[in-house]
């Protein structure tokens, strides 16, 4: 395999590690860099299955704390009603992410115009409700309302356009529902272990066949990377978020939406 392709995975993989678990959409930043670095993968499973080194890095962060959720599940009430909640969130993804497969992997993954004004929008958005001066009437995420988790859910499904983010949609989700922002984007972390794990092995199921051991190969190195930079970056979100809200990240997708609407004008 040229090295050039090696050193390609590496830097998607770190892109797909550092982009996953803040919203300005992983899957549009893999994507835009993938299509003017000219890299290929096999029907598009490499964007997918690199997920799962995120999804490690945030089973890693939380290790501790899931353990004692998996102790106290069968006894403690609260507990049980978290993870139905989970489940809730998780539900619309797989009925629509199933249903719309075929058009996302093959029309909606094929167009980086699309991905570019979803980033441009998306932007706006977080701009608008990070400003949005409501007082927040949920600060934990083990307590919402089982209909919020059901809406958030909802939320995620928009996530499926590339460009849209899927922490994005249920972070916006989250704090227009009445989370504060430190939930919102907790909540989504949690949100994204079923859900990534559930995209990474349904794609694996399709895409089984066509994989060669090259593609193994650079799998297996955006994986690696994608777990190192994941760590890094869900040690630092939560505090992050905190303290200065989510406006640097709805600059950042109106930033590289419009450079990279630019270069599809001018370059292709």
């Amino acid at each position: 395999m040229p090295d050039q392709t090696i050193a390609q995975a590496l830097l998607l993989g770190v892109l797909e590690g550092l982009t996953e678990f803040i919203p300005v959409s992983s899957t549009g930043h893999i994507l835009l860099a993938g299509h003017f670095l000219g890299f290929k993968s096999t029907g598009k499973a490499f964007e997918v299955l690199i997920q799962l080194g995120a999804i490690l890095a945030i089973l890693s962060v939380y290790a501790a704390r899931l353990w004692e959720m998996l102790l106290l599940l069968p006894r403690d009430p609260a507990t049980r009603r978290f993870v139905a909640g989970i489940l809730l969130a998780f539900l619309p993804a797989v009925v629509i992410g199933v249903l719309s497969y075929k058009i996302i992997k093959t029309v909606l993954f094929e167009t980086p115009m699309l991905i570019c004004v979803m980033l441009i929008l998306g932007g706006l958005v977080l701009l608008w409700v990070d400003r949005w001066a409501r007082k927040p009437r949920y600060t934990d995420i083990t307590t919402f309302p089982l209909s919020m988790y059901l809406k958030i859910g909802l939320f995620q499904c928009l996530s499926m356009i590339p460009g849209t983010s899927r922490s994005g949609a249920t972070i916006v989700g989250g704090l227009l529902l009445g989370a504060d922002k430190r939930s919102a984007a907790e909540f989504s972390f949690f949100l994204a272990m079923p859900t990534m794990a559930g995209a990474f092995a349904y794609d694996l199921y399709k895409n089984y066949d066509l994989l060669s051991a090259a593609d193994v190969e650079i799998i297996g190195v955006g994986f690696v990377a994608a777990f190192a930079a994941g760590v890094l970056v869900v040690r630092w979100l939560l505090g992050y978020v905190s303290r200065h809200g989510y406006a640097l990240f709805g600059w950042w997708r109106l930033l590289i939406g419009s450079l990279g609407l630019a270069a599809l004008l001018f370059w292709g």
